[in-house]
């Protein structure tokens, strides 16, 4: 059956789901979008902690803990031997703002590595200004007399680690 416009009901219908189809499809794009986005701050991180993992072990070989105690607050980046191409290097106190969305770097002020996130949407922190993770790279070491500091040459360190500097989530896409 047609209307006076010239359209058939299965016209209609067709566009009706086809539309529909769309919606649902650029849905999950964006959420593949998000998600690609956490997986690879998340593949920086990791190999950020295997490139101090290996600085550890090679310095506790070698006989070299004086590398260690001078690694808390240390650039993370400095011991990859390829960066990652988003990677803009070491500033001191830029503005986050100047930053281009996906971009890492070094602030040599606050000593944090930074990303500033690209699709804020599904980002949550509570950090004022563009959304960013901040990342610093610390001692695990025994507390030996229970100051709550790591003291380079009197806490035994066992290893590096890099932690957040402020609380940070990805939201699940629904």
């Amino acid at each position: 059956m047609r209307d006076e416009r010239g359209f058939s009901r299965e016209l209609l219908i067709a566009i009706v789901i086809i539309s529909f189809l769309s919606v649902i499809a650029f849905n999950r794009v964006l959420a593949l979008r998000f998600e690609a986005e956490r997986m690879m701050v998340q593949s920086v991180v990791t190999g950020l902690l295997s490139a101090l993992y290996i600085d550890f072990a090679a310095a506790a070989a070698n006989g070299r803990m004086d590398r260690i105690d001078a690694a808390p607050g240390s650039n993370p980046m400095l011991r990859l031997s390829q960066k990652p191409g988003t990677y803009a290097g070491e500033f001191y106190g830029p503005d986050p703002a100047t930053f281009e969305p996906g971009t890492w770097y070094f602030d040599t002020r606050d000593h944090a590595l930074v990303y500033i996130v690209r699709f804020p949407s599904q980002f949550v922190t509570p950090l004022s200004g563009p959304p960013r993770a901040r990342f610093a790279v610390e001692a695990d070491y025994e507390d030996v007399d229970h100051n709550g500091r790591f003291d380079p040459g009197r806490d035994p360190v066992h290893g590096l680690k890099l932690v957040p500097l402020e609380s940070f989530s990805w939201k699940e896409k629904q």
